[in-house]
């Protein structure tokens, strides 16, 4: 009896990267670089984060010296997220970056890009996610609606439910209930794009603006 194999799935692993205030203006520069170096950029947003959101993105610094320096250095300006692709996407564009203090990088990874781009040791110019599981919590973060291959599953599923979803949809559903709309459901999915705890809120519509 021949056994039926499933098919064969490769997973390209992502990471998010950020292109910092005070290097905007690298921006087209700095993507070439990425490109070149064999990543795909596969989505890309620009916007500037509040303080209060920039606390949030960092929220594993909190407490630390720099914390404060650090979250007004990240909302002093616009940015670029870009969520890059590739096999080991992680360990390459940590690789590329080089060391995130960038007097010591262009001491010890001259060609990196913090080397090149950065400033000091706050100032480094460029983000990248530290693992695999920062990577897709960053990459929520500035991009909530990705889905993220694998798609989670069991307990897993569970817990994501519980932690990210069934809050904000307790309140919008208690929300629908007060409103009472004509239809209940179009309400509500307009009621959750506004309210989306984890999409950054533009403090200016500077992609439309640079278009015009």
């Amino acid at each position: 009896m021949q056994m039926l194999m499933p098919e064969p799935q490769i997973f390209v692993e992502r990471t998010l990267a950020l292109i910092k205030p005070d290097v905007i203006d690298k921006e087209e520069e700095i993507e070439d670089l990425i490109l070149g170096s064999g990543f795909v950029i596969v989505q890309k947003r620009k916007l500037q984060l509040s303080p209060e959101q920039c606390s949030n993105f960092y929220a594993d610094q909190y407490g630390k010296m720099f914390f404060p320096n650090l979250t007004a250095y990240m909302s002093s300006g616009p940015l670029v997220a870009m969520v890059l692709a590739r096999h080991c996407a992680v360990s390459y564009w940590k690789e590329l970056l080089g060391p995130s203090n960038s007097i010591k990088a262009r001491r010890t990874h001259p060609h990196s890009l913090r080397a090149i781009y950065g400033t000091d040791d706050l100032r480094n110019a460029l983000h990248g996610s530290l693992s695999i599981s920062s990577a897709e919590r960053e990459i929520r973060f500035m991009f909530p609606e990705v889905i993220l291959e694998p798609i989670p599953t069991g307990q897993t599923a569970r817990d994501y439910l519980n932690l990210y979803v069934n809050p904000t949809l307790l309140v919008g559903l208690t929300a629908l209930c007060k409103e009472k709309p004509a239809d209940p459901m179009t309400w509500l999915a307009d009621w959750l794009i506004e309210h989306n705890p984890n999409k950054p809120r533009l403090q200016h519509q500077i992609t439309e603006e640079e278009h015009q």
